[in-house]
């Protein structure tokens, strides 16, 4: 089975995490576009609870570039998600989306390799939050 995250478990806040990890992103060319309070927006539509759960839409505007003009059903499945949850009080888990695994969802080898690229970025982010 392809896992489609790259994960790791670190102790702080989600707030202070989500700091950290817009951080460690930008030090690797992506910008943040999109933040979904996930928790938030379940209690507000359905009323119901779930533990706290951010989801940060990252780009690298350079490497969406290059997947784009190579294949543009590419856009899709961009940007990248980053998502940074509570799994206990003090315990953040981050689970950010692996290029390769979204881009074999296409079928085309040529973007593929492009993304292992962006894994690498992600992977280095990853360990420096």
């Amino acid at each position: 089975m392809t896992t489609i995250n790259f994960k790791r478990e670190i102790s702080d806040t989600v707030d202070h995490a989500i700091e950290r990890a817009t951080k460690a992103l930008g030090a690797e060319g992506f910008g943040i576009l999109t933040r979904i309070d996930m928790h938030g927006k379940i209690k507000e539509k359905i009323g119901k609870e779930i533990i706290p759960t951010v989801i940060l839409g990252a780009c690298n505007p350079n490497l969406a570039y290059e997947a784009y003009t190579a294949n543009s059903d590419v856009a899709s499945l961009l940007p990248c998600n980053a998502v940074i949850r509570e799994i206990a009080p003090g315990r953040i888990s981050l689970e950010f989306a692996k290029p390769t695994a979204m881009m074999q969802i296409l079928g085309d080898a040529g973007l593929t390799e492009l993304a292992r690229e962006a894994d690498a970025k992600i992977e280095r982010a990853l360990a420096n939050v």
